[in-house]
């Protein structure tokens, strides 16, 4: 064969392997893409969802990363805002060619981004939401780690009518993720023979709560659940403790558990939040130690509920892209997330098939104590 033969050969098997490249996976290095609050009356909960992954995807690149390839997560900022997240998300698979999307943050930035990653057949892991749009019906290249905002609902609720408490009120983020919890209460009330006793709204990105206090104030309710984001709700329990209003307050894990105990300092004692991942400061599961160590070796002088959750995330999606082999491509990492069954990340457990992408239905109750120390 001539030189000439061998040059052609040579790019012609070139451009073939181009072709054939899986987006987002090269020789050294695997990019996943993230949209995300960074900015906005949210950026907390962005902000704290993405240091956590990077907490355990550093670890792994320290060690060698994955069969050789370094992980890059590739984060870009939507301000909570759903029109913002779609664009993101074509930008992350179309021009960043992304492996997979990760650790999304919120409902309505979530669903503007499902059927963009439903047609390209993109996975996306571990987004911080408990909306039943994303685990009904199933989809899959959807893998959920957190619970439900259902179960998150139905524990809130069982413990309030447990200790007699019937009078029971919403207020809520009117969006996708406002009325995926409301949906919750109601579904755990209507179990119980019970109706809910009255209902607000906040507007998504606001804290204009003067409606909502004076309409429930004027309800009385013994309880009121939550479903907002931390800025408002603080804006909220305010208002309705100026008000004069004796309720028990109660939060989905999505509020943002250490910026609302930040926001209402002394007047956040007694305010209840659900939790989806184990209890951050204890040193009783592997998963919490190994995440105390990673956030004090970064220099963190405190820990997070939502900054765990995206520790463990992406453990998961760590263990997933592991099991998927050298020869990683989408598909190969869909399939070796559903070999996730009954998988112990460090004592908390996530349970994936080929059937059911919902890792954990895990939920514990908190309330933030004096000096906005969380008690369990």
């Amino acid at each position: 064969m001539t030189l000439k033969h061998l040059l052609a050969a040579a790019i012609s098997l070139l451009l073939s392997a181009a072709a054939h490249a899986e987006p987002g996976v090269s020789d050294k290095e695997i990019v996943l893409g993230q949209s995300a609050a960074l900015s906005g009356p949210a950026k907390e909960l962005g902000s704290e969802m993405r240091s956590g992954a990077l907490l355990y995807f550093d670890q792994v690149n320290a060690g060698g990363g994955i069969h050789g390839r370094r992980i890059r997560l590739q984060t870009l900022d939507d301000g909570y805002e759903p029109e913002r997240a779609a664009a993101n998300t074509r930008k992350l698979i179309e021009e960043e060619k992304v492996l997979a999307l990760f650790g999304y943050v919120g409902t309505p930035t979530s669903l503007a981004a499902q059927p963009l990653f439903t047609e390209a057949k993109v996975p996306f892991v571990g987004a911080f939401t408990g909306a039943q749009a994303l685990r009904e019906p199933f989809n899959r290249y959807v893998f959920n780690v957190r619970a439900s905002y259902f179960d998150e609902t139905e524990k809130i609720v069982e413990q309030l009518t447990t200790t007699g408490i019937k009078q029971i009120a919403v207020f809520y983020q009117n969006d996708a993720y406002g009325k995926a919890g409301l949906a919750g209460v109601e579904r755990a009330m209507t179990k119980r023979g019970l109706k809910i006793a009255a209902t607000a709204t906040v507007e998504r990105n606001t804290v204009d709560v003067a409606k909502a206090v004076a309409a429930l104030s004027a309800t009385r309710p013994d309880a009121i659940v939550m479903v907002s984001a931390y800025t408002s709700v603080a804006a909220f329990v305010k208002g309705m403790k100026k008000a004069g209003s004796a309720a028990q307050f109660h939060n989905v894990s999505f509020v943002g558990s250490r910026p609302l105990a930040a926001a209402l300092g002394d007047e956040g004692v007694g305010v209840a939040i659900a939790q989806v991942v184990p209890f951050p400061w204890s040193g009783t599961l592997p998963v919490t130690r190994e995440y105390q160590a990673q956030a004090r070796a970064a220099g963190a002088k405190d820990f997070s509920f939502t900054e765990l959750e995206g520790y463990i995330a992406a453990r998961v999606l760590v263990e997933g892209l592991k099991r998927a082999g050298r020869e990683l491509t989408r598909e190969r990492l869909v399939t070796a997330l559903e070999s996730l069954s009954r998988t112990d990340i460090g004592g908390f457990q996530v349970d994936y098939s080929s059937s059911n992408h919902n890792g954990s239905t895990f939920v514990d109750l908190t309330i933030i104590g004096r000096g906005g120390k969380f008690l369990r």
